[in-house]
């Protein structure tokens, strides 16, 4: 059932119905992805997506936390423009759930989806380092030097990316697999980074952020997170 977005966002807690209206006006308001400026627009609580100043708004409910194992060829969002398959079509839970960063769309892995939006803002923005945990299947075997340039810092365009770890785990004729340790989230950050030293990714796959793992969830399947792996996202920052 549709209700006006300002009634949406004060039932969410945003704020006073009457402060909501001058954050919509103000221009801080996205309804799938559109900047919304009308204080009549209307959404649908449960299938609309609504940020406000970029963060997911929802409604109090039962809250969930969840660790899918994201397939290649899936894209990391609620809605596709291209109508692609999407996480929350691998994910079959009654409440609203957003993911918590993105893969793209030839990465596989570990990705995190909750409803929870103090634990969503600690992960997009975190006071304190989360590490993410990579292993990758890159083009020929990197030099000491190619290695020491990934994990001091490399150009990926306008941006430095911070000090990484980088450690071959299997040499394989032309290619080899490597473990792959960051902390940032840039768009295409490991491949970019990878393609900086020579080596291009073939493969690439999420296995851990911070302390939760993949573990040995298959392709494509999801689980709730148990209580201790919950504390420890509510803890951060």
């Amino acid at each position: 059932m549709e209700e006006r977005l300002q009634k949406y966002m004060a039932t969410c807690g945003v704020a006073s119905r009457r402060k909501c209206e001058e954050i919509i006006l103000e221009g801080r308001v996205r309804v799938n992805g559109e900047v919304i400026r009308e204080l009549g627009f209307k959404v649908t609580p449960g299938s609309d997506e609504v940020l406000v100043d970029s963060k997911p708004i929802f409604l109090e409910e039962k809250k969930v936390y969840i660790a899918l194992h994201k397939p290649e060829g899936v894209v990391s969002t609620v809605k596709d423009e291209r109508n692609r398959k999407t996480i929350i079509d691998l994910v079959d839970v009654e409440e609203r759930v957003y993911p918590i960063g993105r893969l793209d769309y030839n990465t596989s892995g570990l990705i995190l989806l909750t409803n929870d939006g103090d634990v969503y803002n600690k992960l997009i923005h975190p006071r304190e380092e989360v590490n993410k945990i990579y292993i990758a299947v890159i083009k020929g075997i990197p030099s000491k030097d190619s290695i020491y340039q990934f994990c001091n810092g490399v150009d990926i365009g306008g941006y430095i990316t911070a000090k990484a770890n980088f450690r071959i785990l299997e040499e394989l004729n032309d290619k080899c697999k490597v473990k792959i340790t960051i902390h940032e989230g840039k768009n295409r950050q490991i491949r970019k980074m990878c393609d900086v030293i020579g080596h291009p990714v073939i493969a690439l796959k999420r296995v851990a952020v911070g302390k939760i793992n993949l573990g040995t969830l298959e392709k494509g399947k999801w689980r709730n997170l148990d209580r201790e792996e919950v504390e420890y996202l509510k803890s951060l920052g």
